[in-house]
């Protein structure tokens, strides 16, 4: 069964630093390009990051030269390291295949001061 579980969420303040780590089992991880997403409350799922399997990366404007995206094919997991934070990329942050995978409950970033 294939699952996938996201963390490293939490409160900080503007300007400040959160890295997100996401584990997926029971699937070939490794084909798949993996991104990570957010939803704000009212708002729309969108893409924040993705990376292939092969490690081409590709950012939403919003968040380019703030956040890095990474993978561990080998350990399944996949990263987005985030800096220079703000008050609108508050969001539950989700990792997914482009939906190909079942979503996860997701990790909950608040920034604010």
């Amino acid at each position: 069964q294939v699952q996938v579980a996201e963390s490293g969420g939490g409160l900080v303040q503007p300007g400040g630093s959160l890295r997100l780590s996401c584990v997926v089992s029971g699937s070939i991880f490794g084909i798949f390009t993996m991104g990570w997403y957010r939803q704000a409350p009212g708002n729309k799922r969108e893409l924040v990051a993705d990376i292939t399997s092969g490690g081409r990366t590709n950012y939403a404007d919003s968040v380019k030269g703030r956040f890095i995206i990474s993978r561990d094919n080998t350990k399944r997991t996949v990263a987005l390291q985030m800096n220079s934070l703000k008050p609108e990329d508050t969001a539950v942050y989700y990792c997914n295949a482009g939906g190909l995978l079942p979503w996860g409950q997701g990790t909950q970033v608040t920034v604010s001061s």
